[in-house]
């Protein structure tokens, strides 16, 4: 599926962009890797490290923000596959540093859906969070108008060939800034800060989420949203898997936090059709639509495979 493809991976000096650029490196033969973010170091590092090293003919390090645009279509030049993995995504951060989230998560997702249109991008998928589900902090509220954007931008796609979709998935085990490393940190003294006893989250690995995201690639008609069937875990019982016989000092739920995430919301469950291994969400402009047989049709959809 990517062989002798230009794929550009936004973000990539992240916990995922890293993974999924080793994941395609190890599993195909693309014609050029692009890998843009705006961390310098982190780009060094990366270019530095033994296994990358060995691509260096195909990899292309760019830096870059989604923020600028000029920057965006400079880079994107060529690339067939777009995946766009960069976003503000700290919660309390956003909270309290609101115009930036939008212009990172919002403004930069347009700016990567205007960039994709105009150089002939054939397929762009844009990570998303389950915090976009009925979002109650400015992240995941910033992330679902990024959700309806890239979805609803195969309406105005033209005669361009050109699809555009979305992963949702939770929290990734152990990605930096999540809660495993922090709980590490605190086995040292064996003093766990814990917001809320009752609060659980979803859950799935680095090599999950890059395999979802590379399956999603491949089956994807444009304008769906992807959602993989993952556990959840109650906080209280990570913790005590760490430790057995854990103290906790109990600190509340910061600005922004819910008790249990969603990742189909009631009112996504209309549009929203289960497979073995995942749900997709539709839009309603495809689902109320004459467009809805055909684009189940191109699933080779049957009840024994999905229900509504």
């Amino acid at each position: 599926m990517l062989n002798n493809k230009t794929i550009m991976i936004i973000g990539a000096t992240g916990s995922f962009g890293q993974k999924f650029t080793k994941l395609i490196l190890k599993k195909f033969n693309p014609k050029k890797v692009i890998c843009y973010s705006r961390d310098e170091a982190k780009q060094f590092e990366m270019a530095n490290d033994p296994f990358f090293k060995k691509y260096k003919k195909i990899i292309r390090f760019f830096i870059g923000d989604v923020r600028d645009h000029r920057r965006l279509l400079f880079a994107m030049q060529e690339s067939e596959i777009v995946i766009h993995a960069a976003a503000l995504k700290q919660v309390s951060i956003g909270e309290y540093n609101p115009f930036e989230v939008i212009k990172t998560n919002i403004f930069g997702a347009q700016n990567i859906i205007e960039c994709a249109l105009s150089l002939g991008v054939k397929k762009v998928i844009a990570l998303s969070t389950d915090k976009a589900a009925a979002p109650i902090n400015l992240y995941g509220a910033t992330k679902l108008c990024s959700d309806k954007l890239f979805t609803s931008a195969n309406f105005y796609s033209g005669k361009k060939d050109i699809k555009l979709s979305v992963v949702r998935y939770g929290n990734v085990m152990a990605s930096r800034g999540s809660v495993i490393p922090h709980f590490i940190k605190n086995k040292k003294k064996n003093i766990f800060t814990v917001t809320d006893k009752r609060m659980t989250r979803f859950n799935l690995t680095l090599d999950e989420g890059a395999n979802f995201v590379l399956q999603s690639l491949k089956i994807m008609q444009g304008g769906e949203i992807f959602v993989p069937k993952i556990p959840s875990y109650r906080i209280m019982d990570l913790v005590k898997s760490i430790s057995d016989k854990p103290k906790i000092k109990y600190i509340g739920i910061r600005p922004g936090e819910k008790l249990h995430e969603e990742l189909i919301t009631r009112s996504d469950s209309m549009t929203t059709f289960e497979f073995k291994n995942f749900f997709i969400i539709l839009p309603h402009q495809i689902f109320f639509s004459k467009k809805l047989k055909k684009f189940l049709k191109n699933y080779n959809l049957s009840n024994k495979l999905c229900k509504k």
